[in-house]
């Protein structure tokens, strides 16, 4: 994972110690944001994907965006990541510029970049691990559960002014995972066949240890300790090897939302960027305001994920805010949220963007559009060729 926040402060460890874990939030302007997309590599002729990372990383080297562009756990997957943004425009265009930068080199070299949640047809026993210590060490702890993430995902940070705000914002986060995820929703694929899923992608990545929404923590002091006993036990080298839904990123100040599938159409991956970022402003001033946050049981929350990755916008989902005893499309629960957000979006400089929001649900979700495009001829390879045409065509 690229780093998007500076990540020192002279004379801190960032080290647990099993009590105390420093920080950095406070140390940027709140709800400053910065985006991190996971690519496939596609050959230019067959669409499968293709081991061919390092040749991308050498055709970038020396270029300005080379520090935003980076290798993940398979030879296949391409990583980039914005600098720190002020405003969600600021995130389109350095998406638009991060995109269109790929695209040129991987075309150059015979290859395509597409975004979504799974390659509809590669198998992961066919990927190559990145020659990293990191992902070694990976997969000798994981083996089979690590070997088998052939996933793609989209990372949104959002700065936090205090870490006891951002502990009690990941908390009223849980209720909402179910929408961000119906929202991103694009791998209703999974080795060449429809899963009948909308996100195939959560549920390769259920396997994974320290994945899923968080627990409830009640303070910062209480995350801190858990996090340290499995550091100081040995069961993790420090806290990036928790995988949450969504997770404090201490180092950088932020709360990293990380639901999401990868994203196709740049305009959707912003739009999303602004309904986090304008959702993490909408529980901080709950929480200034000494308002409670609510709270749900995790049975229920963890329901209307999975209802929310197995139908997508079409979800019936429980409508917890409001304890109806019915269920509710998951769609109407967003276009009940975008009244409570727009006020936040004025003032983040973000209206505009969020409004896309409601085109994803007029439209539909990634899964939407790829299961229309399969369905028109049962051709799997052209599922993958319109991922890629509209990743690029994005950025044109």
């Amino acid at each position: 994972m690229k780093q998007i926040y500076p990540a020192t402060i002279t004379g801190k460890s960032f080290a647990s110690g099993g009590s105390v874990l420093d920080h950095k939030f406070g140390q940027s302007d709140p709800y400053t944001l910065g985006v991190e997309e996971e690519y496939m590599l596609l050959d230019g002729e067959t669409y499968d994907l293709v081991q061919h990372i390092d040749t991308v990383l050498a055709a970038v080297s020396g270029h300005e965006l080379e520090d935003r562009i980076n290798p993940e756990l398979m030879q296949s997957v391409l990583e980039i990541a914005t600098p720190v943004c002020k405003t969600a425009a600021d995130v389109m265009a350095e998406l638009l510029k991060l995109r269109a930068y790929v695209g040129e080199v991987a075309n150059k070299k015979g290859l395509r970049v597409g975004s979504a949640g799974t390659h509809p047809f590669s198998l992961f026993e066919r990927q190559r691990i990145t020659a990293r210590d990191r992902y070694r060490n990976l997969v000798d702890q994981l083996q089979y559960v690590a070997r088998r993430e052939l996933i793609f995902g989209m990372h949104v940070h959002v700065a936090v002014d205090d870490a006891e705000k951002a502990i009690q914002i990941v908390n009223g986060l849980l209720v909402e995972l179910p929408t961000l995820l119906a929202l991103s929703a694009s791998s209703p694929f999974w080795r060449g066949e429809p899963t009948g899923l909308s996100s195939s992608r959560q549920m390769v990545f259920a396997a994974f240890p320290r994945s899923g929404p968080p627990p409830r923590f009640k303070d910062y002091a209480d995350y801190a300790e858990v996090v340290g006993q499995l550091e100081k036990t040995g069961c993790i080298a420090d806290y990036t090897h928790i995988w949450w839904d969504i997770r404090l990123h201490p180092k950088w100040g932020t709360v990293e939302i990380r639901i999401c599938d990868a994203v196709t159409r740049v305009e959707d991956a912003v739009a999303i960027t602004a309904y986090c970022q304008a959702l993490v402003k909408h529980y901080a001033e709950l929480h200034d305001r000494g308002e409670p946050i609510p709270s749900f049981h995790r049975i229920l929350t963890t329901e209307n994920k999975w209802l929310a990755a197995r139908y997508g916008l079409e979800a019936p989902v429980m409508d917890l805010a409001t304890g109806r005893r019915n269920r509710v499309p998951i769609a109407q629960l967003v276009r009940r949220r975008l009244r409570d957000l727009e006020p936040h979006a004025r003032e983040l400089g973000a209206e505009r963007e969020l409004e896309g929001i409601r085109s994803i649900l007029g439209r539909g979700n990634g899964s939407d559009r790829q299961l229309r495009v399969f369905n028109a001829n049962r051709d799997i390879v052209e599922v993958v060729r319109e991922i890629a045409d509209a990743t690029e065509v994005a950025t044109a």
